[in-house]
């Protein structure tokens, strides 16, 4: 089953970064990418996504309320909010919603433990 990641940061180099870290563990997995919380939900009426990479520092929605309104889109799909900004509330309002944390810079090593959890879940919603 191919899978897609929707990718989701105002920095188009930081998605570039991300997109290479997932490339580098999952080369067979599709990316489709957003600027911002509006893009990205804007995407989605038209692409599924089975994944997304949401960065925190965004306006004028941040990535834990996009990550909220996808909760109620897609129960079931794994969320990761990366940000460099590493404090515990952000943290812990990530964990309410459902959503992993990475920390930035993305780098495979970072992203291997989401991604494999990700994949797991995924196989197991299909049986």
């Amino acid at each position: 089953m191919p899978v897609t990641v929707l990718i989701v940061d105002d920095s188009k180099l930081a998605r570039i970064v991300a997109g290479k870290a997932l490339a580098e563990l999952q080369p067979e997995w599709k990316k489709i990418e957003a600027s911002g919380a509006d893009e990205a939900i804007e995407k989605l009426k038209s692409e599924t996504a089975d994944i997304a990479l949401i960065d925190f520092n965004m306006e004028p929605r941040d990535g834990l309320e996009l990550a909220s309104e996808l909760r109620v889109l897609r129960p079931d799909m794994p969320i990761a909010i990366i940000t460099a900004n590493i404090q515990d509330e952000i943290i812990a309002r990530a964990r309410q919603v459902g959503a992993a944390f990475v920390a930035k810079p993305v780098t495979a090593d970072a992203l291997e433990g989401f991604l494999s959890g990700a994949a797991l879940r995924l196989r197991s919603q299909q049986n």
